[in-house]
């Protein structure tokens, strides 16, 4: 550190008496009793180091009003300075505010400092890295920030033109022959965060070991203003490759179909415009309200179709204009919810219930030719029906831990992948990541084949549980203020885990050290720290077997869940 990490920025003063900068000279005494030294140094090292000078006024005035006593002002230095943001799920997420515990300017450029030593380790000094992003705040700052760190390192840097879907990031990576890819998005988050996304020459999210590797390079990274920076990144400025591939995805010939669809205030609206009419599904309107990119996301709490709420103005606007099919991606375009109108009206699939059917199309309709051994995938806190589906078309099934990172290398020959929390893999040939946008297509290509017949998504589930059964999930969460309450709850569970559940004994079989499975007859629950938000979240799974009769499998599999929903909350709230 030079000299100046030594002393307080300007305008701040590191001793109880010490006059401020500008004061007028009649000194002032500064109560810095409840912010202590080795907190206070350490922001004011970060300020020294910080290349941003918003930034750098924005933490400035932060630990002055901590040094001042404000209510409060403590604690916030304590949250922004309280290490550094680590690789979660494929990269970095955190609130867009300055110090070493945010996405910021500084913390971008020290993490791509150590994407750039990961890179070299691994012998790829002078590839080609993709930049992308979305359109939150700060996304457009972190990306140029990546790419001049990446131009200055020593690679070829092709970034993305305007804000565009994370699956198109993830598509260039193995179109371009890339070593890697950048995507600054913070998903389906809450407005106020955003995040930093990698990817491997491979087109999957980075995995361990890549990730401790990274972190590796970003601790022996200099101070963030000593990095080095450059000019010299080339947009891409052909995108066709991403859409003349998805315009082949979908199986079947008919295209009667009326969609509404909702970007959800993300970067995805004019891309799924885009696809779904290149694939020949040209009835398709955007929900007007939502239509637009809009970092504050003004419609909706959190801009994730899986919360309560959030599908509200999509399912309206599907009723009103007579749809047959309504879709929701989320504010980067890798996920994807649909809503289909039941006897009782329109309600949102379950991401288990769409992952099953465009699972099932996919194997139903697959060139055993080209793909003469298919794997199909899901996750450990999925729904089980897939893998009977697999096992009725001669298909493999593979069970990998939770997030796509994992389902991305589930193995050779695979033709298709999901979890439940909305993400869906339907061409891991070209993308091998969630893509709300392809999946987008191919539930079309399902939902116009069917009316074709005279059918609908829902006859399809029906035909799906006379023949495997009534499996029916949901999901209880608890949310917490730090994210890191989480894992303790887990931990206690774990330690003292229900030897009943459901009024039956249950089986324990972790398959993680922070990961709770309980097994009992027709029934599973999965309890787990959420890897992209500050939750805990149980998963649960009641099983009917198969029959014709459905309304009573479904009424006696509603009343279970009920029941066993409302012992996991009790457990969880312990």
């Amino acid at each position: 550190m030079s000299g100046a990490t030594e002393r307080p920025p300007a305008g701040l003063t590191s001793s109880a008496g010490g006059k401020p900068a500008g004061s007028g000279g009649a000194q002032r005494t500064v109560n810095t009793a409840s912010l202590a030294a080795e907190l206070r140094d350490r922001a004011f090292r970060w300020m020294a180091d910080d290349p941003d000078p918003d930034t750098k006024a924005e933490l400035q005035r932060v630990v002055a009003q901590a040094m001042g006593g404000v209510p409060g002002a403590v604690d916030e230095v304590t949250d922004r300075m309280n290490g550094t943001l680590t690789f979660g799920t494929a990269g970095l997420r955190g609130p867009v505010r300055a110090g070493s515990n945010g996405m910021n300017r500084a913390v971008v450029v020290r993490a791509t400092a150590g994407v750039a030593a990961w890179l070299r380790h691994l012998g790829h000094a002078g590839g080609t890295v993709v930049v992308g992003r979305d359109a939150r705040h700060g996304s457009a700052g972190f990306a140029a920030a990546a790419a001049e760190v990446l131009v200055a390192a020593g690679f070829t840097v092709r970034t993305l033109p305007d804000p565009l879907p994370t699956p198109v990031t993830a598509f260039l990576v193995r179109a371009l022959g890339a070593v890697a890819g950048i995507q600054v998005t913070a998903s389906h988050n809450p407005p106020a965060d955003n995040g930093y996304k990698v990817y491997t020459g491979d087109g999957a999210q980075i995995a361990p070991p890549d990730d401790r590797l990274i972190e590796a390079g970003i601790r022996d990274a200099p101070p963030a203003r000593m990095v080095p920076t450059a000019p010299g990144a080339v947009p891409v400025t052909d995108l066709s490759g991403y859409l003349d591939r998805v315009a082949t995805l979908p199986r079947g010939t008919a295209r009667d179909l009326r969609v509404v669809l909702t970007p959800m205030h993300g970067v995805g609206g004019a891309t799924a415009l885009d696809a779904l009419g290149a694939a020949g599904f040209t009835d398709v309107s955007l929900v007007p309200e939502q239509a637009e990119p809009d970092p504050d996301f003004p419609t909706v709490t959190f801009p994730n179709p899986e919360e309560p709420g959030a599908s509200d103005l999509l399912l309206a606007a599907a009723e009103s204009a007579g749809a047959d099919l309504a879709i929701a991606l989320d504010p980067d375009a890798d996920r994807c919810a649909l809503g289909v109108r039941f006897p009782d009206g329109w309600r949102m699939l379950r991401g288990d219930e769409t992952g099953v059917l465009l699972g099932a199309h996919v194997l139903s309709t697959l060139d055993t030719v080209e793909h003469p051994d298919p794997l199909v995938a899901t996750t450990i806190v999925s729904s089980s029906m897939l893998g009977l589906v697999a096992a009725a078309h001669g298909a493999r099934h593979a069970e990998t831990l939770t997030g796509f990172k994992w389902l991305a290398r589930a193995g050779d020959g695979l033709v298709f992948a999901y979890e439940e929390a909305l993400g869906l893999c339907v061409d891991p040939d070209f993308v091998r990541d969630k893509d709300g946008i392809s999946a987008a297509v191919l539930a079309c290509d399902l939902a116009a084949t069917l009316k074709a017949a005279g059918r609908t998504l829902p006859d399809a589930l029906d035909d799906l549980a006379r023949t495997h059964g009534v499996h029916l999930t949901d999901q209880v969460s608890l949310r917490f203020a730090d994210a890191s309450l989480a894992a303790p709850v887990v931990a206690a569970l774990r330690a003292s885990p229900p030897a009943t559940l459901g009024g039956a004994a249950v089986d324990r079989d972790d398959p993680a050290p922070d990961i709770l499975r309980l097994r009992g007859d027709g029934l599973r629950v999965i309890v787990r720290p959420s890897g992209t938000e500050p939750k805990v979240k149980a998963y649960l799974e009641i099983v009917e077997p198969p029959t014709d009769d459905l309304a009573t499998a479904r009424a006696r599999a509603t009343e279970r869940m009920t029941a066993l929903r409302t012992e996991i909350t009790a457990l969880l709230e312990a």
